[in-house]
């Protein structure tokens, strides 16, 4: 389990490699992660800047304590609260790149299949589809920060497992999004993709894992957003090759 959780990470080291082969297309992806950043950090600044004022009101039953434990007590739950905030930017920040970006990660999608051999016919979904995939990772990336938020209350061992709960719920969130593209291709369906994931978890924990981490980097999700969706690609090859479907049934069966 160890070793296919690290190969998911290499996964994501592979999707960089993609850099070396196609500059210009990978320079494009570039575009919209920066548009869907800049527009994050007009809410992630403020709420920064609101922490101290924020986690005095969550914790108005600490008013009373010896300052020392009061102080420990806000300053984790600020953290908390950033942790959980950065969970759902996390998910908007795909969603909103993911349908800004549409025509430029179509194409790294499809360079990356094009290299790999055998790719689909299909393009894999369009805008729309895009923004419906969005919305429904903005909506699990709400309660990714819900569940974090309240994971982190929890006395003394609450900003760990708050912390370490967002990035793994998020990363696997965004393992799963990225991949989509192409599964749609190849037409799978919903039972279809869990047999795949059930066949490779600790490889996509491994890969959204490291694709998360990145994203808490400064800046690190508009530079890695290309990366992750040449990454995914090869991850969903894998998951193809690792897991055998089922063949369709039969024209006329029942």
């Amino acid at each position: 389990m160890i070793r296919e959780f690290f190969e998911g990470v290499r996964t994501l080291l592979r999707g960089f490699g993609t850099w070396r082969r196609r500059p210009g297309l990978m320079a494009l992806g570039l575009v919209p992660g920066l548009i869907a950043a800049l527009v994050l950090l007009a809410g992630l600044v403020p709420l920064a800047l609101s922490l101290g004022p924020l986690s005095d009101a969550l914790t108005p039953f600490a008013d009373g304590w010896i300052p020392a434990w009061r102080s420990v007590l806000r300053a984790a739950v600020g953290i908390v609260v950033f942790v959980a905030a950065l969970a759902l930017a996390s998910a908007v920040f795909s969603a909103l790149a993911l349908a800004i970006g549409d025509p430029f990660y179509q194409r790294i999608w499809r360079a990356v299949e094009s290299d790999l051999g055998d790719a689909p016919p299909s393009d894999g979904g369009g805008f729309w589809m895009a923004v419906g995939e969005g919305l429904r990772l903005v909506l699990l990336g709400i309660l990714i920060a819900i569940l974090v938020l309240l994971l982190g209350l929890l006395p003394l061992v609450g900003g760990v497992l708050g912390a370490v709960s967002g990035v793994v719920l998020s990363g696997r969130m965004l393992a799963r999004e990225l991949t989509g593209r192409a599964f749609d291709a190849r037409d799978l369906s919903q039972a279809d993709r869990a047999l795949l994931f059930r066949g490779s978890r600790a490889r996509v924990l491994g890969f959204g894992v490291a694709t998360q981490l990145c994203f808490l980097i400064p800046g690190g999700a508009v530079a890695v957003m290309p990366a992750a969706v040449a990454g995914a690609t090869t991850l969903a090859r894998g998951m193809l090759q690792r897991t055998p479907l089922p063949p369709p049934p039969a024209s006329g069966t029942r």
